[in-house]
């Protein structure tokens, strides 16, 4: 994948949106095992002492070396992780699913308990690494994007910064949600205007949610759709070296 307009393993299909589940969520859900060994490093072990962490979280049906090609228009400072979803969706991996067998399917209101599941693997994939970084920010598409205001939510001291492409947050409260309110951490938000995946219930919620919980850089490009421009790709660096420079 390069810096053009591409599809970075988005979710696919669009149906009736699912209200049946409860409405405050926390993090008690078994969590979705990361595998260490497919995850895609920038640097050698001994590089990434005493750097910050940036986790790279691709779409659905996707897989860890998609959003990593990334990797060389990114700035220098930060380790790059790219992780593989733990669900085998299609040809690729999923962090979580996008409806049941037969059911209605909407990309955009996954259930709580699988995102709580997907988040929990990622932290204690981090958890386990030899040696903690000082900081670990966020960069997601689709599912990604959703996964990384999941993590947010999920440790919202963990974090500090997010970039959510293409994505939406989840539709239930959570117990982390308040926190989020006091921290108010930078979170880039970039969408196309012609996206057919993310359905408008979902970016509408995400468009209310995010200013009450982020302080937020929000992007809009026209005729875009889903994909990651590279105009877009020019407005994440900024936005990231903002963060490392800070």
């Amino acid at each position: 994948m390069g810096p053009n307009d591409t599809n970075p393993g988005g979710d696919a299909s669009t149906g009736s949106e699912d209200t049946t589940e409860s409405s405050i969520v926390g993090a008690a859900a078994c969590a979705e095992p990361i595998d260490p060994d497919a995850v895609l490093w920038s640097a050698s072990g001994a590089d990434r002492a005493g750097r910050p962490l940036l986790l790279i979280l691709h779409g659905y049906g996707s897989h860890e070396g998609d959003l990593f090609s990334l990797a060389p228009h990114l700035p220098l400072h930060p380790v790059i992780a790219a992780l593989r979803a733990p669900l085998p969706a299609g040809p690729g991996w999923a962090w979580f699913p996008i409806g049941a067998a037969g059911a209605k399917v909407n990309p955009g209101s996954p259930s709580a308990d699988a995102l709580d599941a997907a988040a929990a693997g990622v932290l204690e994939w981090l958890d386990g690494l030899p040696e903690q970084p000082g900081s670990v920010g966020l960069l997601g598409f689709s599912q990604g994007g959703a996964m990384a205001l999941q993590l947010l939510r999920q440790a919202p001291d963990r974090f500090a910064f997010a970039v959510q492409l293409s994505g939406f947050v989840g539709r239930s409260e959570h117990t982390g949600d308040e926190r989020l309110r006091e921290r108010r951490l930078p979170v880039f938000w970039g969408r196309g205007t012609a996206d057919p995946v993310i359905p408008q219930d979902a970016v509408d919620r995400t468009r209310a949610w995010l200013p009450e919980h982020s302080t937020l850089t929000e992007r809009i490009y026209e005729g875009m759709g889903h994909s990651i421009s590279q105009a877009e790709l020019g407005e994440i660096v900024t936005f990231l070296r903002a963060q490392y420079d800070a």
